[in-house]
């Protein structure tokens, strides 16, 4: 992919955009170091770049903030740049926003264990409800949400949780999941300077 334009500045830039990258730096497969994956945006003119943690999140700028081209334009990118698919999910912060505001009340809290299932384009929440498997009743709790699933189990019976079944179906190679506190987090970060 050719470098995505940008306009040079030299004030402080906040991200437009997080992208999700799924399976990588998981298992002792796939590891890329995070200082190569922000430096592979950047090189791409999506840049300034900023990861978090190891499993994939970066805030970056991008002249169109989120939509299908722009995952499969990084997608493309980090193919060629790390010789491997990199599946990728594109939020603008207004989107994550969004996200984080719609989630349920409890969601978060310390019963729980609370995780955001983020859909790739044009996955929709209605048909991934729709394939979920039966959860446990009293343990599992799902809920839709814009781009997303919520998904909770009680943290004290989180080992009789049944939502397994869900990550062995073809649907869920179209998501990826973050726990509530990264999402937070990267919603607050999405408010910080980049590096320049």
């Amino acid at each position: 992919m050719g470098p995505v334009a940008t306009e040079p500045t030299t004030e402080p830039t906040t991200p437009t955009s997080v992208a999700l990258l799924r399976g990588i730096n998981v298992g002792g497969r796939h590891l890329v170091a995070m200082t190569e994956l922000a430096a592979s945006f950047r090189d791409a003119g999506l840049g300034p770049a900023r990861t978090f943690l190891q499993s994939g999140n970066v805030l970056l700028t991008a002249p169109r903030a989120s939509g299908p081209e722009l995952e499969e334009a990084i997608e493309a990118l980090l193919a060629e740049r790390f010789g491997f698919p990199v599946p990728t999910v594109v939020r603008s912060r207004e989107e994550l926003t969004a996200t984080v505001a719609a989630a349920p009340p409890d969601h978060g809290s310390d019963a729980l264990r609370s995780e955001v299932f983020f859909l790739k384009h044009p996955l929709t929440a209605r048909e991934v409800l729709e394939q979920m498997p039966e959860l446990r009743e009293g343990v599992d709790a799902v809920a839709p949400g814009p781009g997303a699933v919520y998904f909770s189990r009680v943290a004290a019976q989180a080992g009789r949780t049944r939502i397994a079944a869900l990550m062995g179906l073809p649907v869920f190679r179209r998501m990826t999941v973050r726990t509530w506190r990264t999402t937070t987090r990267l919603l607050a970060l999405a408010d910080e300077p980049l590096p320049g």
